[in-house]
């Protein structure tokens, strides 16, 4: 069939940089300009699984440093382990597995595309903070040009993880159910192989039309599990049959499922965070499907996700599944890559700012202008948005001048060479209450956040707030995901 991009679209592409330093030291000063991740350090495992530790953002002092560098992000795995904690293992999600732009960029917002000249569209806006209202809140939104007509050809690659410890239904098994409904999406003109690894990597279909899609559906079906897991090997394999067959002009994007249970040749993080970067340029997008409990390395398939060109997704259930089967497809097409964002504070309106999430997104201030620096990519038709509270400055005139700028820096698909464009944003005086649905609606999801983490910053903050913030929207929501999000709030406050 054709897949026209008039589709539903998620929160996709997007990775980012962490920060390089291994020894990060934190500051509880509400003015320090420390920022909080370190790769390859896991919090403690919950009941096997491991998370990489994350210190939140803190306030710094304009005076200090009035410029703020993130790379943008749109994994949506966080917020569907957060609702498996909660739905299925009737408990609060552990503090590391939150991270709160996932929770924001899960949701499909109805951003407007108005741009002639690049493929994203920028806005944004200040209001009231609803969780403290001395201070205020920015709304930094992002949309991914959408595609006219029909989708471009794709070059797939299944890379599936049939070691052991994916042997349970919540795993290889529901892994085998989405990508049959992936190549129920496919055209014709698009091809997929399939890599399996265990102890070993093997190919078990050669890249395939999708033309032929009952052989494609018959070696997905025949998939088992045993054995240990050589995970490395099989991304090797992966990228060369990637490679072997790419389209030109095409989409080309290996697809990987597991529990990310690596335990055979180089299976550390840093070992395989520096595999994924060597393969990054080859113009080979990846697409990372964490599944299960027990031995889950979320922190590790984040990281690859992060560093390779790739988006990170959590698959807790079949209505998941088909989000990102299906309703999602076109989140399999990249617009702009290594795109950056820098925001510049007016001193006259903003004595201190944070950044609500973004983590391990921060970028030094140099990388905002270093092409060789790896940051995120934003699909067709694709929305992002970030959030900073700040601690405004008294200014009688803050009307006056804007209270911050916004630098972007992306790059075409093919391109090596970033293309800048900006934005000036006021403050127009808006309480919380004369906000946009889309400012109160990301301020609720940020807001249970903060409270799942139960985090400093979290204000005055309730569930009850976040359900009452949540109910003053009236913004689209075809599949229910938005609704089952206020669930999910009662569900974590019963708990």
């Amino acid at each position: 069939m054709k897949k026209i991009l008039a589709l539903f679209i998620l929160p996709i592409f997007l990775i980012g940089c962490s920060k390089e330093s291994s020894n990060v030291s934190y500051n509880d000063s509400i003015f320090s300009n420390s920022a909080g991740f370190t790769p390859g350090e896991y919090s403690t495992p919950t009941g096997g699984d491991n998370y990489n530790e994350i210190a939140e953002n803190p306030f710094v002092n304009v005076a200090d440093e009035a410029v703020s560098t993130f790379s943008i992000d749109a994994d949506g795995a966080s917020y569907a382990n957060a609702r498996r904690f909660l739905q299925q293992d009737n408990q609060l999600p552990v503090k590391d597995a939150i991270r709160t732009e996932e929770l924001i960029n899960y949701f499909d917002l109805d951003y407007e595309f108005d741009e002639a000249q690049h493929p994203i569209d920028l806005n944004g806006e200040v209001s009231e903070c609803p969780w403290n209202t001395e201070n205020k809140l920015i709304r930094i939104g992002i949309k991914g040009e959408p595609i006219a007509g029909e989708l471009p050809p794709s070059n797939f690659v299944f890379l599936i993880d049939v070691s052991g410890s994916m042997s349970s239904s919540d795993k290889l098994e529901l892994l085998k159910e989405g990508f049959n409904l992936f190549v129920d999406e496919m055209d014709a003109e698009d091809r997929v192989a399939i890599v399996t690894y265990a102890g070993s990597a093997g190919i078990v279909l050669e890249s395939t039309p999708g033309t032929q899609k009952q052989t494609i559906k018959n070696a997905i079906n025949g998939l088992g599990s045993g054995g240990s897991t050589a995970g490395a090997q099989g991304i090797i394999t992966a990228y060369e049959i990637a490679q072997d067959n790419l389209i030109e002009d095409g989409n080309n994007r290996i697809i990987i499922g597991t529990d990310g249970d690596f335990n055979v040749g180089p299976s550390s993080q840093d070992e395989l965070v520096s595999l994924i970067e060597e393969k990054r340029d080859l113009g080979i997008f990846i697409t990372v499907l964490g599944v299960g409990r027990g031995n889950l390395n979320d922190g590790m398939l984040e990281q690859i996700a992060n560093n390779g060109n790739g988006t990170y997704e959590y698959i807790d259930n079949v209505k998941q599944l088909q989000k990102v089967f299906i309703y999602d497809y076109s989140k399999f097409y990249t617009v702009a890559k290594d795109v950056k964002v820098q925001v510049e504070f007016n001193s006259e309106n903003v004595e201190a700012y944070r950044l609500i999430g973004y983590e391990n997104r921060v970028l030094e201030n140099e990388d905002f202008e270093d092409d060789s620096k790896d940051a995120g990519e934003i699909g067709a038709n694709q929305n992002i948005t970030a959030l900073y509270e700040i601690v405004p400055t008294g200014n009688d005139d803050f009307r006056l001048v804007p209270t911050f700028t916004i630098d972007f820096r992306y790059k075409e698909p093919d391109s090596d060479v970033s293309v800048p464009l900006n934005l000036e944003i006021y403050d127009e005086g808006n309480t919380f209450a004369q906000a946009s649905d889309f400012t109160k609606f990301t301020a609720s999801v940020a807001s249970f956040s903060l409270l799942l983490r139960d985090s400093e910053y979290k204000g005055t903050s309730s569930y009850d707030d976040v359900i009452q913030w949540f109910d003053a929207t009236n913004l689209s929501d075809t599949h229910g995901f938005k609704q089952e999000f206020r669930q999910l709030v009662q569900k974590a406050e019963s708990l």
